[in-house]
Order: structure tokens, then sequence, then C-alpha cells
């Protein structure tokens, strides 16, 4: 079974110029997390670009918090 990360971000993206920007926040806050736009042709690809960055992160943190 595919573990789930414990933070969870929202995905925002909108549109600049002929691509789509997307980018990652953690809920309550205003910004892109560590100001990280993921650039992409359609929205689709923004958005799942962001998605994944935000496993990422999210993997990383989880694994870098000491044990409990």
């Amino acid at each position: 079974m595919k573990r789930q990360p414990a933070t969870t971000f929202q995905v925002h993206s909108e549109a600049r110029g002929p691509h789509w920007v997307a980018w990652i926040t953690q809920p309550g806050q205003n910004g892109p997390y560590r100001s990280v736009l993921l650039v992409g042709a359609s929205q689709d690809e923004a958005e799942t670009r962001a998605r994944e960055w935000g496993t990422a992160v999210s993997l990383q943190m989880e694994r870098s918090s000491p044990s409990s």
C-alpha cells in the first residue's frame, strides 16, 4: 500500500502568458511554499508538477522529523 505524506499542501495555479504556473501552500499560509513556482504548458501539467513537488516535500519533512 502506498504511504500518504503527513503534511498536506494545497495546489494553486494561474495562467501567465502562454503557459501556466502552479504552486503549493501549507494550510493557512499565503504565497508559494519556499517561493517555488512550477511551470507547465497546460493547467493540468503545472498542477501535476505542483502535486508531485508537494508529495516530495512532505515525504522529506517526514523523514527529517524526529520519531515520536
